[in-house]
């Protein structure tokens, strides 16, 4: 990629090819520099000091430039200091990554204890990412390692910051920052040119575990499929019916779901409930646990009502371990092109066994992030806009939270502010062919709309059409 340290070269071809075979003799061997660095890394340096038959010729030059790049130039973003990050920061460090920065924006909880290993009883309460730079820091800092922590949330930073860094690992738990990401990274590239310039693609290595599920891809903006082509593919989050949890609970997340939901507002109107504040969870856990106890239901823990509320399923660390493995392998090799890149999506399953598939997901042409982020949808003129706002958001291909509209006339319909939002709320019940018609036409059949989104750092292109929705 562009600021790689090898020239350009065909990457959509990379993914996955491997040459025809042949013997590494003496003469296909690179020499490298000596000293400690190359001993701890004596096996990392053999398979890039040599040529491979699994490498691409064109892109692969091994040697001491590689390997320098490898240790002294390549930057690397993780994003994530949970199970996940953990794992990813410390194969980095141990894998000739040294220039490494963490972002996180949350703190430690006494429940990560048991699978978060780069903290100690000690840390319960501190940012995540300052505590895990600093064990690597102390722990592979001989080595060169340099790990920067950056605490808050992604959404914090803007392109500049982004574009720093020559790969971004992703061990995120929630789709929302998942797709702000890959939003992101896809907005940064230079098309003006009409093609993707090379010099301004950042891959995301993306990993994700569920218990002893677990998956890693890699994205390489507009090249591969992107996190928003898979979108449909995900489970739609699991919700209690209010009437069970009110009037009938049966199970302990019934008691916690309750305790969220209703008495937290009866008790804080107004106040949201902070997911990342021990004082919080606690508060919900006790009354879930007085709620259980009053209809004698067992099982109500603190664990557990931290899965509840943060929708978490519980993380297994060998799982973890396998998928880290997976991303910084591939990380090694998209940076120096010394094997074929994953193409692009393993999943492991581990329910029953030991098991792997690996398969191209496929890019969507009609995809909201590298499709061109132009959408064509075709609705009854009788259906009203808000209508068209419950499409966008309940579609599993789009899965728009508050999505605002405007074209050429101006406001179609803006979600916030409030004052400006209310003035805009008597058009949510007229139909699309009352605003097309109205004097002026508020839009016009056809016309090139622009949707706007927290779920999307770009603007999506969006044309109504008047037929069977």
């Amino acid at each position: 990629f562009g600021s790689s340290h090898v020239g350009s070269s065909s990457w959509a071809s990379q993914l996955g090819s491997i040459p025809s075979s042949y013997m590494v003799d003496v003469a296909d061997v690179t020499m490298t520099d000596g000293g400690e660095r190359s001993s701890k890394f004596a096996h990392l340096h053999r398979v890039l000091s040599r040529k491979s038959p699994f490498a691409d010729a064109d892109a692969f030059d091994p040697g001491q430039e590689t390997i320098s790049y490898l240790h002294d130039t390549c930057k690397v973003l993780v994003i994530g200091a949970g199970g996940l990050g953990c794992e990813i920061l410390k194969d980095l460090a141990l894998s000739g990554f040294t220039d490494i920065h963490v972002i996180d924006m949350d703190t430690i909880d006494v429940t990560n204890l048991n699978r978060q290993f780069l903290f100690r009883q000690s840390d319960v309460g501190k940012p995540k990412a300052e505590v895990a730079a600093a064990f690597i820091n102390r722990r592979c800092g001989h080595l060169g390692v340099k790990v920067v922590h950056h605490v808050g949330k992604i959404q914090d930073h803007d392109e500049t910051f982004y574009r720093k860094f020559n790969l971004v690992i992703a061990g995120l738990d929630n789709i929302t920052a998942r797709r702000w990401m890959n939003a992101t990274l896809h907005d940064m590239v230079d098309r003006t040119g009409g093609e993707p310039d090379p010099s301004t693609i950042i891959p995301l290595l993306d990993g994700g575990t569920e218990g002893f599920k677990g998956q890693a891809r890699v994205i390489v903006p507009f090249m591969t499929s992107c996190f928003d082509c898979s979108l449909d593919a995900f489970p739609p989050q699991v919700n209690f019916p209010l009437c069970t949890i009110a009037e009938t609970p049966r199970l302990p997340e019934h008691c916690i779901e309750y305790a969220l939901v209703v008495l937290w507002d009866k008790n804080f109107p107004g106040k949201k409930v902070d997911k990342d504040s021990p004082q919080d969870m606690k508060w919900i856990f006790e009354q879930a646990k007085e709620r259980a106890d009053t209809f004698g239901i067992q099982g109500v823990t603190y664990q557990l009502t931290m899965g509840v509320v943060k929708r978490i399923i519980p993380a297994i660390a060998s799982t973890n371990a396998l998928i880290s493995a997976a991303l910084v392998g591939e990380a090694i090799k998209i940076s120096t092109y010394c094997g074929p890149v994953l193409n692009n999506y393993m999943m492991y399953m581990g329910q029953t066994g030991v098991y792997t598939h690996t398969f191209e997901y496929d890019k969507k042409h009609d995809c909201m992030v590298c499709g061109g982020a132009k959408l064509t949808l075709a609705r009854s003129p009788s259906s009203t806009l808000q209508e068209l706002l419950d499409a966008l958001g309940s579609n599993p291909t789009y899965q728009l939270t508050r999505p605002s509209i405007s074209g050429s006339s101006g406001i179609i319909f803006i979600q916030n502010p409030k004052p400006i939002r209310q003035q805009h709320e008597y058009k949510l019940k007229m139909t699309l062919k009352e605003l097309t018609e109205a004097d002026p036409p508020v839009f016009a059949e056809g016309e090139e709309l622009l949707v706007t989104d927290p779920a999307l750092p770009s603007k999506l292109t969006l044309r109504v059409t008047f037929g069977d929705a």
